[in-house]
């Protein structure tokens, strides 16, 4: 049944889920794909390549961007549980690139994140790409290569995978969100990428417009009164963080990061929103004709994402949002008091004084540390383990800036302070609040080599990540 959070859990995601993570639906599958997938589909290509697009209203000019076949973002891709994706991608930019998608746990050599999981896919050259997910649910992908994944990400490549349940709710539509954050001039041309710079040793590339599925905001759609919307939102943004706020229809989450959730109302209608972060949200509509609900970023004074109007006949009221199954594949308990225990400690960036920042003394090259340096494979892991060892992280944030990070290959639990228990949720990027520290817990379920790294990209770029070893 759907609920509202108890208090503690409801103060713990407005304040913690992620310390203050912050046209026409995509609903086509990328072309060659067919919604039933074979247990061996055919071998398709995918092409990253320059194209253009107009992401300010007519009359601005096209901006010059990169794309997946043309369109930014991609086409989603929508499989079945069990399915396989399969093609070869084309890499016809001026950039190496690497595909990660966020969500999917499984073979570490399938992370996708050039020259660390495989090696890049250099400009000119092509590879092939198979995936499994074991999942279900609405996983991102963006480029993710050692020390070149801004410009890629920032000019436009991204897109959405759709793992769908064997057994799907019953909804009118299913719309998947993608917002993206673009830096462009007056000319609409997209902005030099400056890796050393003021911005990246700060909050990072912040943009000048967004976008709602590659368009301009707000995506207006029109469905009958008392309808039932599955939003998949997801933050493709270089570094914006932003909360979500819902108005005018009743929303419940029903995932997030991909796994599914006990079902809660987002407290006082708000959801925080990182890079990197996805949401499974269930709206229903007014039962009314000619009412509207709403998805709202909350910057500045307000930006609308996706206007939802009510049109037509009303349709009967709908049931109790459906409950998902939890995932049998993840733990129900973590046993801490057996957990192997690490530590990573942020520190660096610009200083913030009285409301301004300060960078005397950054290093622009090397702005920010992990535990002390910069992400390395020269030096040992963060921890070396054997599968299905149980693992507590703190994260200590001694920085001026919030702190999202994302663990590759593994979905965890977010800490009470008091490590007494947990949130009632599954994460696999956590964000953690300036001056502050948090504990994640998972069980190191999957073998290999796997990334702890920032979702700002910037950041990444300049070494803020770790990796563990799973035996």
């Amino acid at each position: 049944m759907t609920k509202q959070l108890p208090a503690r859990l409801a103060l713990t995601t407005r304040r913690r889920l992620l310390a203050g993570i912050g046209g026409t639906a995509l609903l086509t599958p990328l072309s060659g794909f067919a919604q039933q997938q074979p247990a061996e589909p055919p071998l398709r290509t995918v092409t990253a390549a320059p194209a253009k697009t107009r992401l300010r209203p007519a009359p601005a000019a096209e901006t010059e961007i990169w794309a997946f076949d043309g369109t930014t973002p991609a086409p989603t891709l929508r499989i079945k549980q069990g399915g396989t994706l399969r093609f070869k991608l084309e890499n016809k930019t001026a950039a190496p690139l690497g595909l990660h998608l966020y969500g999917l746990r499984g073979e570490a050599v399938r992370d996708g994140v050039g020259g660390f999981s495989q090696p890049p896919i250099a400009p000119g050259e092509s590879a092939e790409i198979r995936l499994m997910p074991p999942d279900s649910g609405t996983l991102l992908y963006r480029p993710l290569v050692l020390g070149a994944s801004s410009e890629p990400s920032g000019r436009g490549l991204s897109g959405l995978v759709i793992v769908e349940e064997k057994e799907l709710p019953p909804v009118d539509l299913d719309l998947p969100v993608l917002v993206s954050d673009w830096l462009i001039g007056d000319d609409q041309s997209i902005q030099p990428f400056v890796l050393q710079s003021n911005a990246s040793a700060s909050a990072g590339r912040l943009g000048s417009w967004l976008t709602v599925n590659g368009r301009s905001p707000p995506q207006t759609i029109t469905a009958r009164p008392g309808a039932r919307i599955r939003l998949r939102l997801a933050n493709a943004c270089n570094a914006r963080i932003m909360r979500l706020r819902f108005d005018g229809g009743k929303a419940v989450v029903i995932a997030v990061d991909s796994q599914p959730t006990e079902t809660f109302e987002p407290v006082r209608a708000q959801l925080p929103f990182a890079p990197g972060t996805r949401y499974d949200v269930i709206l229903d509509l007014p039962e009314e004709a000619g009412a509207s609900a709403s998805v709202t970023a909350l910057i500045g004074g307000g930006l609308p994402l996706v206007r939802i109007v009510t049109e037509g006949p009303k349709q009967a009221p709908p049931s109790a949002p459906p409950a998902p199954r939890p995932n049998p594949t993840l733990p129900a308990a973590v046993r801490m008091q057996d957990a192997t225990r690490a530590e990573i400690v942020v520190e660096g960036g610009a200083k913030l004084a009285e409301e301004k920042l300060d960078f005397t003394g950054v290093d622009l090259a090397r702005p920010w540390r992990v535990n002390g340096g910069v992400g390395s494979l020269d030096g040992k892991p963060l921890f070396s383990v054997k599968r299905g060892t149980p693992i507590v992280i703190a994260i200590d944030n001694r920085t001026s800036f919030i702190q999202p990070f994302h663990v590759h290959g593994h979905s965890f639990r977010l800490l009470h302070p008091l490590d007494d228990g947990w949130e009632a949720y599954f994460l696999d990027t956590v964000q953690i609040p300036e001056r502050k520290k948090l504990h994640i817990a998972f069980i190191a379920d999957n073998s290999g080599r796997w990334l702890i790294s920032s979702t700002v990209l910037e950041r990444f770029d300049l070494g803020m990540w770790t990796w563990f070893e799973v035996l």
